[in-house]
């Protein structure tokens, strides 16, 4: 079983559905990994185009030698509006499927994919809008100290 930490680095999203009829939308991100979750600040009157250029850390255990798309090896975006005076609403959704990323981090100690858009889709698979994001795999030893080469004080 190779353990690690999974980084996400939710960049900004861009031509997103509005849901506010006045005002611009406060969006933000709900981001689960597995059974983990974690939430980005509110973009306050950020409207259609919000950036957040936050950093989301999540535990992983993969197991060795298994290629198999499996539910916890998803990461699942979903955007909502902040509303003060009703219930959030939800702008969309996107998944990004991360197990070559764990693959390649288990084997190499890290891996990486670069900040890139990905589609986010209504539930009934729509288009709503892009999402930047960037997401990396670094490997844990067994004392819990990362694994990736550091040449002159950078990962390599």
């Amino acid at each position: 079983m190779t353990r690690g930490t999974l980084e996400v680095l939710l960049v900004d999203a861009s031509k997103l559905k509005d849901t506010d009829v006045f005002g611009k939308m406060d969006p933000y991100v709900i981001i689960q990994f597995g059974n983990q979750k974690r939430k980005s600040t509110v973009a306050r009157g950020e409207g259609k185009a919000p950036m957040w250029n936050e950093n989301f850390s999540f535990d992983v255990e993969y197991p060795d030698n298994i290629r198999d798309e499996h539910h916890q090896y998803k990461l699942n975006l979903t955007i909502m509006d902040k509303d003060r005076f009703s219930r959030d609403d939800f702008v969309g959704e996107s998944t990004i499927y991360v197990t070559d990323v764990l693959s390649l981090g288990a084997e190499n100690g890290r891996s990486e994919i670069r900040a890139s858009k990905y589609r986010v889709v209504l539930h009934n698979k729509t288009y709503s809008g892009e999402i930047r994001v960037g997401i990396s795999f670094t490997r844990k030893d067994a004392n819990g100290n990362d694994k990736a080469n550091y040449l002159g004080g950078w990962k390599q």
